[in-house]
């Protein structure tokens, strides 16, 4: 077994790690340290997240820069702002005994200015966010020209939120010569491009396997009605007492939504996302860490800057577009040699991405059953039984014992254990004596629960010239009429205009909403088209075909939009969970509304 001295990291290094408690190097820090220690030579590493990447590339940085030299040396890129602040503060605390190091953060949401003096008192190493680095770099706030070594950390999710142009546009302005060191979770089409523009001849380490998810993650699915999501969400988390998860939902809004409905039915709560101040971001990450939060209901983008070791479930509330973001959600869990859980709730027409999730990561899923109510019911209970039997004795309680035990003097043993226990057992009891079974029956073959004749077919007049695909419209389209994923389908985009379904019972409202509707000073209509359920050829035939791009900043793909500027409707779940003592019921401050009217914008 390999220890962190064989590796051929000096002294004061070693001294960090001691003082850290590290014992043993990961195996992506076995295979990349001595490669970087050894090699001026361009490197690509591919590890799950969790692995211990930080740490793999940074102390052979820190090994190999000139702490002496108030130059930059070494360049970080990282797609957050909670993930640059992570990495500096890892490195400074491998290098506490590197007398006059100076690593510095630059990302958005903090001042330029500030950050701009801590580079120009010299700064060794800095670790940024593409585009604040590259707004500093063309405001001639940081010199790279002489950097002897440049990180791209999570190089899948930067290139994923669309910073190829700043990544390009940063490393012209470096040196040729350079060492480029790739560390990445996945490797798509995108990220081996990069590797071939920008480096020459790297050695590739693996961890694993390409795009496998970590043997210490288990993965299930639970198959429900659409309607039922959320229901479905609160059971999982009931039948795991405690439960220390992250929920990862599509867009902002539902994030806000989940997290909301979550607070209000008394469960302890955070959302996550790309709407929040730094302030408010780091409020809600400083209350998971100390497990005030329980369940962090987060986008994808934002989690990228979780790195808290003990989180036992992931849950899929709706799946990402991406089979590889899916790797990155499961990450999360199974960290420092832990077990944990990846759990996805999926409706009928989704259960196909299974097959396609589980090729990519080459794991299988347990498809598993809801819990009924019962069954979380004795969950409970003997939950409260062990918290009972592991509760430490406070002494302080002895003098008042005498009182307490002439109030309690006419029960006998059983029935004082029948009292206390049914304290915390009626509330659920009561909740789910009558809870109706929430597991549906996969139908056979590739279909949608809207199947069915009750359903209406419109016309819009937006299209493909307006940048929407299928998927974006479909988004669209759900969180701008506040209906369930699987409430808008057979979503058919043309050139100009395009086609959808909803029930009929829907009608009123689609049409009411569109009533007089505008974006970005656009008339927007919506009419009901002959066609119920077909392709929509003809529908809207010679329509609108002069539409030009009238939308600016929907993008095809979905996931990365910011869709303001609606007003939102309240989220009452309609089904409170018992209250607990203890629980914390503070809601999270949600931002005003940007009234960016759906314009994409990139968060550091």
């Amino acid at each position: 077994m390999s220890t962190f001295k064989s590796l051929g990291l000096d002294e004061n290094l070693l001294q960090a790690i001691t003082d850290m408690g590290f014992e043993t190097p990961s195996e992506v820090q076995e295979k990349a340290i001595p490669i970087l220690l050894q090699e001026e030579t361009d490197i690509v590493s591919l590890a799950q997240t969790g692995t211990g990447k930080t740490a793999a590339f940074g102390f052979p940085m820190l090994q190999k820069i000139n702490p002496d030299s108030r130059t930059t040396q070494g360049l970080i890129l990282s797609p957050t702002r909670e993930l640059c602040m992570q990495i500096t503060n890892e490195l400074v605390n491998y290098g506490k005994y590197v007398k006059g190091l100076n690593v510095v953060a630059i990302y958005g949401g903090a001042s330029i200015t500030d950050q701009a003096k801590q580079i120009k008192k010299g700064a060794q190493i800095i670790v940024a966010t593409p585009g604040r680095m590259k707004d500093m770099i063309g405001r001639r706030m940081i010199d790279i020209s002489k950097i002897e070594y440049c990180v791209l950390d999570e190089a899948d999710e930067m290139l994923n939120m669309g910073f190829y142009e700043d990544i390009t546009e940063i490393l012209s302005h470096s040196p040729e010569d350079k060492s480029t060191w790739l560390f990445s979770a996945t490797m798509p089409k995108e990220v081996a491009s990069i590797a071939k523009k920008f480096m020459h001849k790297p050695i590739e380490i693996t961890v694993g396997s390409k795009n496998v998810s970590t043997d210490s993650v288990s993965h299930e699915f639970y198959l429900v009605n659409a309607r039922d999501r959320y229901l479905a969400l609160k059971r999982l988390a009931d039948a795991n007492p405690d439960i220390f998860s992250v929920v990862f939902c599509r867009t902002k809004r539902d994030t806000q939504k989940v997290a909301e409905q979550l607070i209000t039915d008394g469960y302890s709560a955070g959302a996550l996302h790309g709407d929040l101040s730094q302030n408010q971001r780091d409020i809600v990450m400083k209350s998971f860490r100390n497990r005030q939060v329980q369940m962090l209901v987060a986008t994808d983008v934002a989690a990228r800057g979780i790195d808290v070791d003990d989180i036992t479930h992931v849950i899929n509330y709706q799946l990402p577009d991406e089979i590889e973001t899916y790797t990155h959600r499961s990450g999360r869990t199974g960290r420092a040699g832990k077990s944990g859980v990846s759990m996805v709730i999926v409706s009928k027409s989704e259960v196909r991405k299974i097959g396609a999730i589980e090729k990519k990561i080459q794991k299988k899923f347990e498809k598993k059953d809801i819990p009924g109510g019962m069954e979380i019911c004795e969950v409970q209970l003997f939950h409260l039984a062990n918290s009972i039997k592991n509760t430490e004795i406070n002494h302080e309680i002895d003098m008042y014992l005498p009182t307490i035990n002439e109030v309690l003097t006419d029960f006998s043993k059983e029935e004082l254990i029948k009292k206390v226990f049914s304290v915390e057992f009626t509330r659920f009891y009561n909740y789910y004596k009558n809870a109706k079974d929430l597991n549906a029956s996969a139908g056979s073959g590739d279909y949608s629960e809207n199947d069915s004749k009750d359903t209406v077919r419109y016309f819009i007049n937006i299209g493909g010239k307006d940048d929407f695909d299928w998927m974006s419209l479909k988004d669209f389209l759900r969180d701008l009429l506040e209906l369930g994923k699987d409430d808008v389908y057979k979503v058919d985009v043309k050139d100009s205009f395009s086609f959808f379904n909803t029930d009929t019972k829907h009608q009123e409202l689609v049409l009411g909403v569109f009533n007089d509707f505008k974006l970005d000073g656009r008339n927007i209509s919506v009419e009901i088209s002959k066609d119920r359920g077909g392709r929509g050829r003809g529908g809207g035939r010679g329509r609108d075909r002069s539409r030009g791009r009238g939308r600016g900043g929907f993008k095809g793909k979905s996931g990365g939009r910011d869709k303001g500027g609606f007003k939102k409707r309240s989220s009452g779940s309609g089904d409170d969970r018992p209250k607990f003592a203890g629980k914390s019921r503070r809601r999270s401050e949600r931002p005003q509304n940007s009234g960016t009217g759906g314009k994409r914008r990139r968060r550091n």
